[in-house]
Formats: C-alpha cells, structure tokens, sequence
C-alpha cells in the first residue's frame, strides 16, 4: 500500500508542479522536485526511487548519511541527490562534507570553511545554497539579507564548493500574494548577487503549502515532504 500511496502523491506532486510552471509560463522542467525524506526510512524512498524521483532532501545529518549508506547498498548502480537542508552546526560537518552532494543551510562562514575543508578531493565539489531569513522570521535560520553579499562573497571564493544560490523558509503567508511578495525578495537579493559577477542559479524555496507561489515567483527547486511521503511518523 505505501508504495501506491507514495507514487500516486509523488505524481500528484509532479502535476501541481507543472501546472503551476504553466500557468506563469515557465517552460517544463525549469523548476526541480527536492522531496523531503526526513524521518522516513529507506525503503519509502526506494519506493520515491522506483516512482522516477532521484534527489532527496534530509534535516538530520546522521539519519540522512544512514539513509544514502543504505540506499546504495539497497539500489546499486542508481545514482542518487542528496541534500542537506537542515540547520548545520559546525561539528557536523564533516559527515556532511564526505556524503551529501548538496548543503542548502549555510548561513555562516565558519561552517562553509569546514565545509570546503573536510570536502573529499575525490568527490566533486559540494554544491552550496546560502539560507537566507528573508522575512526577518524570529525562529528561523539564515542569514539576514544585509549580511548576504559579504557571506556570499566568502563563501564563493572558498575551493571543495560550488555557490550554486539561495534557500528561503520563510514563515506561513495568510495568502498567495503576500507569499509571492516575501519569494520575491529572495528573488531580488539573488539578482543583485548576479549583478555582482557570481551566476548564481538556484533559488531553493517553496514546501507543500506553498509551491505554486514559490513557482510564480521564480523558485528553481522546491522542497516537498509532506505532500509525498504523507505526515511525520512520531517520534520515538
């Protein structure tokens, strides 16, 4: 049953996204599928695998370095995406600097340094996204949007990483218009990152609640847990 509810949500997530590209006239395929596997196990991501999506996002830097251990061993020869788009603290680097291929939550120097630092030189470069708090949110993580150009900078000039762009979790908008005006801001602060010379590329925000705003705005990849993989199993 868990593999039908999975693939039939995954596809209805597809569907959404591509209707929500459509209706502002943005081309198939210009916006990425990120589905959020945390606290999930392996075999419901196999069954995310056997349904076509190949990148996952995970929180929690041990459960997800678990995960990838045991998905390759599940499924050899698939070539799987891992992000990391949890909160990072800086002595949990290093696991996530030798088995993710992504960490979209730096918002510190002192984390992207370890980062580059404990990156294996045969691996490719760790793609990076900068979380920025764009709504000034008191809970969330990121860095404040003044403090953006100068972290960017950092961060671009560091070797082992590619900055690749932004992620956002903004909080809960009360409607779609307001929730395009706050994705707009992060919009705004990628380009004028670009003005400066960086080619940044990825602009990592929209979740279940919010993907079609974060698509109308000019999201590259949005992050979906709940809409695939169903509500959080509680905590033991």
């Amino acid at each position: 049953m868990i593999m039908t509810t999975i693939a039939a949500q995954l596809q209805h997530t597809q569907q959404r996204l591509q209707q929500a590209s459509h209706a502002v006239g943005r081309p198939e395929g210009s916006v990425r599928l990120l589905a959020v596997s945390k606290t999930f196990g392996p075999d419901a991501v196999a069954e995310a695998v056997q349904a076509g999506q190949r990148a996952f996002g995970e929180n929690y830097v041990q459960e997800g370095v678990d995960k990838i251990v045991a998905l390759r061993q599940q499924l050899p020869g698939v070539v799987l995406e891992w992000h990391c788009i949890g909160p990072l603290q800086t002595n949990k680097t290093r696991p996530v600097a030798e088995h993710f291929d992504w960490v979209q939550s730096v918002d510190r120097l002192k984390v992207a340094q370890r980062l580059s630092d404990q990156r294996p030189a045969h691996l490719p470069p760790l793609q990076v996204c900068i979380q920025v708090n764009v709504d000034g949110g008191p809970t969330k993580s990121g860095v404040a949007p003044a403090e953006l150009p100068e972290l960017a900078r950092a961060v671009a000039a560091l070797p082992r990483l590619k900055l690749r762009g932004l992620m956002c979790i903004p909080e809960p908008a009360p409607s779609f218009e307001a929730a395009c005006a706050v994705f707009k801001s992060a919009v705004g602060l990628l380009e004028a990152l670009n003005a400066e010379g960086l080619a940044l590329d990825t602009l990592s925000m929209g979740m279940s609640d919010d993907l079609e705003a974060a698509v109308a705005s000019g999201s590259t990849l949005v992050r979906v847990g709940r809409a695939i993989f169903g509500g959080r199993p509680p905590k033991g």
